[in-house]
């Protein structure tokens, strides 16, 4: 999936960029749009008989949203991916029951167990091309955390590739440049 500029946006990027028009605060990238426009087709190749299929909408406004257009994007190209989740479980202990008055009372307390995973641990791995693949993802002003910075150095040195995804279109470049 190659990113479509046609003329319309490369005038309104030129446009912006002089101060004509004020930006838009977010703008679906192309490639996202392309995203969208594959899922459907797989859909309707895997459903033939079904014409009331939904399209499937992606965003990277937010790191969920980045998070799962990257996922559909690497499945749609053939790859393994997955979502980590590195967060532990709580643990609820608490009991609700009514006094002797009538009121409601609830004790106890709502406590969390650490996981199991590695701290650090990117938010996507997967496997492209045969290759061990670890895609951090970071929208805005988020940074890397010093544990997976250090998760960073584990994967590299072990001859793995790790990515800081912050919007859609870098990754798509990046995957393309690199794969």
């Amino acid at each position: 999936m190659k990113p479509n500029f046609t003329a319309g946006n490369i005038l309104l990027r030129k446009a912006q960029s002089e101060g004509n028009i004020k930006p838009q605060h977010w703008q679906k990238s192309q490639e996202l749009k392309d995203l969208e426009k594959l899922s459907l087709e797989v859909k309707r190749l895997r459903f033939p008989n079904n014409p009331y299929l939904v399209a499937d909408t992606f965003e990277d406004k937010t790191a969920n949203g980045l998070t799962k257009a990257i996922i559909e994007f690497l499945r749609l190209s053939g790859h393994q991916a997955e979502r980590i989740s590195t967060t532990g479980r709580p643990i609820d202990s608490r009991q609700t029951f009514v006094d002797v008055t009538g009121r409601s009372r609830t004790i106890g307390s709502l406590t969390w167990i650490p996981g199991t995973g590695t701290n650090g641990s990117a938010d996507i791995h997967c496997c492209i091309n045969g290759r061990a693949v670890r895609i951090e993802v970071k929208i805005g002003s988020d940074r890397q955390s010093a544990a997976q910075k250090k998760y960073e150095k584990q994967v590299v040195t072990s001859f793995g590739i790790y990515y800081v995804a912050r919007t859609f279109e870098t990754f798509v470049k990046w995957y393309e440049q690199r794969f």
